[in-house]
């Protein structure tokens, strides 16, 4: 239900709402203030913009309040936004202690916000919170990669992990998941618009807001290949939904290295300049 109302004394009928609305479910009534068209409510996929672009606050949608949204008046400065990425580093070195996992809900709450193709909003985080499950985790990992090189059921491509499994053996060397504490899955319903795009998407904001709060993180694409093409099974043990799409998947921790400045990139990205 979507449950538009306006507030006729906030509301100055300045169409805001109605230009900005993408599916084009507003309208104005012969008074000029909004109303949903004929097939607006089908048409609504909830984004909320036109409660967030109200200058008064007068339009509420879905049951919302807009006096409870956030105020959109402290934004970082182009500055302080090139310092988080341009100083972002993938941590490989954690302090052997958990992140609280009050502040590991708060940061998925935020990063909710990320977007999704046609705002499904349909991601699932699956959160490895205990350190000791995490091991859990690393030790089937490893035990899994260990039976299907001995089998030779290695998937064609991943011969190499054979050799991690030898390091994890010998030296206890965590390449695959690189000794982080927690284990962050980014999966979507396989029958999305965009269900790996949305991932990356969830995690990359995950990352930014993560190194902000002095937490680290790092890709782990030999995480992925080994969750999802060596063994799927533990995926299903972590409860991550069978109808989804595993995205990526990412290790987060408590730092137990500080990075003093950033490093330099030489024509690491093209920039192909188009005119038609």
């Amino acid at each position: 239900m979507i449950q538009l109302k306006i507030d006729r004394e906030k509301c100055v009928a300045c169409g805001e709402c109605i230009a900005d609305c993408v599916k084009q479910a507003l309208e104005a009534d012969p008074d000029g203030y909004p109303v949903m068209t004929e097939d607006g409510e089908a048409a609504c996929f909830e984004c909320q913009h036109c409660m967030a672009v109200c200058p008064t606050g007068a339009l509420s949608v879905s049951g919302k309040n807009p006096e409870e949204s956030m105020p959109l008046d402290n934004w970082p400065d182009g500055g302080q936004m090139e310092q988080l990425i341009r100083g972002r580093r993938s941590v490989r070195r954690y302090k052997n202690e958990p992140v609280d996992p009050p502040l590991v809900a708060r940061m998925l709450d935020i990063v909710s916000s990320a977007p999704t193709a046609r705002n499904n909003m349909r991601l699932t985080y699956s959160v490895v919170e205990d350190p000791a499950v995490m091991n859990k985790v690393r030790a089937t990992a490893y035990r899994a990669v260990r039976k299907a090189a001995d089998s030779g059921a290695l998937p064609s491509g991943l011969e190499i992990f054979e050799s991690y499994a030898e390091r994890w053996e010998s030296s206890g060397a965590d390449t695959i998941f690189r000794g982080a504490p927690h284990l962050l899955i980014a999966s979507s319903p396989s029958g999305g618009a965009t269900p790996e795009a949305d991932c990356v998407i969830g995690l990359s904001y995950f990352e930014l807001l993560a190194q902000s709060m002095g937490i680290g993180t790092v890709w782990l694409g030999l995480g992925l290949w080994a969750l999802t093409r060596i063994c799927p099974e533990l995926l299903a043990r972590m409860n991550v939904p069978e109808d989804h799409t595993v995205g990526f998947v990412m290790g987060f921790g408590k730092p137990a290295v500080r990075y003093r400045r950033a490093v330099q990139r030489n024509g690491a990205v093209s920039v192909n300049r188009i005119f038609l």
